[in-house]
C-alpha cells in the first residue's frame, strides 16, 4: 500500500506491508534509489514486522524541497514515525540511507529499538571522490546529489562525536574489498555495534540477498554475538 504524510513541512511517500499491529521496522534506501530498491526484501520482513519503507527527500515520489540537510532528512523519518503513530521502530538503512539513520539513532535514541547499517559512510571527511556529472537519469533530484556530496566530503564534525549517543543495539554490515566505504571503522565507533562483512560490494542487499537477510535476521532476533 501505497502512502503519503506530511511531515517536517514536505510529502513523504512511503510504502506500507505487513501487519500494522507488528513490530514497526523501517527500510531505507541509498541515494539515488527509492523504495522501490527494497522490493523482495520487503516481503521477507513483512512476514512478522509493520515494514515501513519511505522514499527519502529528494528521491522517487516525496518532494523535492531542494535543500537535503542530513539532519533535516533524519527529522524527516521522525516525523514519519510521528505520523503513524510509532514510539520505537527497528531502522535498516543503506548507504545514505544509513547515514539518515545513525543521524537519527543519535539524536532521538528513545525512537531506535535496533538499527542496521548496511555499508555507511562513517562521518569522516571523504577524499578521492569523483565529481558529480549530472546525466539523463531521473527519479532524484540533481540538487539532492550535490547537496549530500558536500555533507559526505566535509561532514559535520559534531556527527562523529554523536556516534557515541547511539544506545540501540546496532549491526553494521561491510561490503568488503570492493566497497567505497570504512564500515568497520564506523563499527568501532558505535557503542557495542556489530560487524559483519559479506564480500559483496556496496549493494549487499542486492548483489548477496541471502547473506544480507541471514545476518539482519539473526541480529533482529538475537542470535547475532561476537560479530
Amino acid at each position: 500500500m501505497i502512502r503519503e504524510a506530511h511531515v517536517n513541512g514536505i510529502k513523504l511517500v512511503y510504502r506500507e506491508e505487513g501487519d500494522p499491529a507488528s513490530p514497526p521496522l523501517l527500510l531505507i534506501h541509498g541515494r539515488t534509489a527509492n523504495h522501490n530498491d527494497w522490493n523482495g526484501i520487503t516481503q521477507h520482513f513483512a512476514a512478522r514486522y509493520h515494514v515501513i519503507v519511505p522514499d527519502l527527500r529528494g528521491h522517487g515520489a516525496s518532494d523535492h524541497p531542494g535543500e537535503y540537510p542530513l539532519p533535516g532528512m533524519a527529522e524527516d523519518i521522525a516525523g514519519l514515525l510521528d505520523h503513524l503513530g510509532v514510539a520505537r521502530a527497528t531502522l535498516v538503512g543503506h548507504s545514505l540511507g544509513g547515514m539518515v539513520s545513525y543521524l537519527l539513532a543519535m539524536t532521538h535514541p528513545g525512537r531506535v529499538e535496533r538499527l542496521v547499517l548496511e555499508d555507511p559512510a562513517p562521518p569522516r571527511p571523504l577524499a578521492g571522490r569523483e565529481p558529480i556529472v549530472e546525466d539523463g537519469s531521473t527519479g532524484f533530484d540533481w540538487r539532492m546529489m550535490h547537496d549530500t556530496e558536500r555533507q559526505f566530503l566535509d561532514p559535520d564534525p559534531g556527527w562523529l562525536k554523536g556516534l557515541e549517543r547511539i544506545t540501540a543495539p546496532t549491526l553494521v554490515l561491510s561490503g568488503g574489498a570492493a566497497s567505497p566505504f570504512d564500515a568497520a571503522e564506523l563499527a568501532a565507533l558505535i557503542p557495542g555495534a556489530e560487524l559483519v562483512t559479506i564480500e559483496a560490494g556496496h549493494l549487499i542487499h542486492t548483489s548477496a540477498r541471502g547473506p544480507f537477510l541471514r545476518a539482519v535476521d539473526d541480529f533482529l532476533n538475537g542470535r547475532l554475538s561476537g560479530g
